[in-house]
């Protein structure tokens, strides 16, 4: 391809066709980014809205329980993520990147509507709880095939040396969608009475995801396809596959992703739920402190992405565990009624997080060969983000009931290191071609 420095229809995006110009694949960037800040909106809708969910959706006698029950459907969802990080992953090995983020984008979208337009269990009894089960557990098989497709896809287009920056985009869309949610919840929950909320207004920001999704799926039609793909298919290598660099792949990012994706959800999905059940603060001020912390986390992501294109992945990644492991016990004993303890304490956690979370996409990108990229992707991150991150909301609710709240910031702790170890055992990939992985 031509370097887009000197070849004219790169700085003009008019190119031969044969080739994506960087123009184009900017382009690209963004309408993947877009659609993929919308999946993260609607998937992180139902944590902020959970409190609510649970009054309406599970039998109503016992608060603890139908709220342990709405965060255990959270964790079934993200059980589905590894099934569908395999199917959705084969797919887009085979029939391309762009394929996969159309189809789950419209899995998503469907999903958010079935939710925002359900009956009650007032109304249909347990069926509203099945429902309900169904809806987040075909977000959550979309989910892993939109995750582990974002990451490979952008990846791929970027510029070799430049893949830690363009690929820290993928997380921006992770904290943007999620800051989306608690922007639009703390909207929902400053102009609605708590009745009111309770009543209907929660449903308003899944129909809103769902109406949303639209313009994303106009976006994301006029994607390029990965050219890394497009040249690999080209090629018809059918060559013996590599299968102990594979399999050592996935142990390594399963391992290195269970620190940081618990890490993750629960700075960004429980400790408001945690500040607002068991510290008595305003739901308002808690998704709003929320908002503002992980507005503060999305603003380093791509620093740290350009740091990691200077002094590689490694460092960093070991970095965050590190960090991590000091102060995940002081900055959850920070937090009180006051809505600033939730908003320093989640601000500082939450940066510490976008370091790994910037590098992500390169990393994991840039240890799978083309062919299986995205399968590999998709089943190592899903299996680490549904064992550890999808469970941690509910684990730590668990523990706090239990009365053992310590439990969950060493659960943290250990994970942390494990995430310590494996960036440690991996080789470090700053810069190279993916043709090359």
């Amino acid at each position: 391809m031509s370097d887009a420095k000197t070849d004219p229809g790169a700085a003009t995006g008019e190119g031969d066709g044969t080739a994506p110009t960087l123009r184009s694949r900017r382009k690209s960037l963004f309408a993947s980014t877009v659609g993929n800040v919308l999946e993260w909106y609607e998937w992180s809708t139902y944590a902020v809205f959970a409190p609510f969910i649970a009054t309406v959706m599970f039998h109503p006698s016992d608060r603890v329980s139908a709220l342990l029950s709405t965060l255990a459907v959270f964790a079934v969802g993200f059980l589905m993520r590894p099934l569908g990080g395999i199917v959705f992953g084969r797919i887009a090995d085979r029939r391309g990147r762009k394929f996969v983020l159309v189809t789950t984008m419209l899995m998503m979208a469907g999903g958010s509507l079935v939710i925002g337009l359900m009956p009650t269990y007032a109304s249909i009894g347990a069926w509203a709880s099945l429902i309900l089960l169904l809806a987040r557990m075909a977000q959550g098989f979309a989910h892993g095939g939109e995750s582990a497709t974002a990451n490979t896809y952008v990846a791929e287009i970027a510029p070799s040396e430049k893949r830690g920056l363009w690929g820290s985009i993928v997380f921006v869309a992770i904290f943007g969608g999620s800051a989306l949610a608690y922007s639009v919840g703390g909207a929902v929950t400053s102009v609605l009475s708590d009745d009111a909320v309770a009543r209907w207004g929660w449903r308003v920001p899944f129909l809103l995801g769902a109406l949303l999704a639209l313009a994303a799926l106009y976006l994301r039609r006029s994607m390029d396809e990965s050219e890394v793909f497009a040249e690999e298919k080209a090629g018809d290598d059918t060559g013996p596959l590599p299968r102990r660099q594979v399999v050592r792949a996935v142990l390594l990012v399963i391992t290195m992703t269970s620190g940081i994706t618990a890490a993750h959800y629960t700075w960004t999905s429980y400790v408001s739920t945690y500040a607002i059940t068991r510290m008595g603060m305003d739901a308002g001020v808690a998704y709003w402190c929320s908002v503002a912390a992980q507005c503060v986390a999305l603003a380093t992501l791509p620093l740290w992405g350009l740091l990691s294109d200077r002094i590689g992945r490694r460092p960093m990644m070991i970095a965050f565990a590190v960090l991590m492991i000091a102060l995940q016990i002081p900055l959850t004993g920070l937090i009180g009624p006051e809505g600033w303890t939730l908003l320093v304490a989640s601000s500082v956690a939450l940066a510490v997080v976008a370091v790994p979370g910037a590098l992500l996409s390169a990393t994991m990108a840039e240890n799978f060969p083309t062919r299986v990229r995205t399968q590999g992707i998709g089943f190592a991150y899903s299996v680490s983000v549904a064992v550890f991150g999808g469970t941690a909301p509910y684990l730590n609710q668990l523990f706090v009931e239990w009365g053992a709240a310590r439990l969950s910031s060493l659960y943290i702790m250990l994970l942390c290191a494990f995430t310590g170890i494996a960036c440690y055992l991996m080789r470090e990939t700053r810069g190279i071609h993916l043709k090359d992985a």
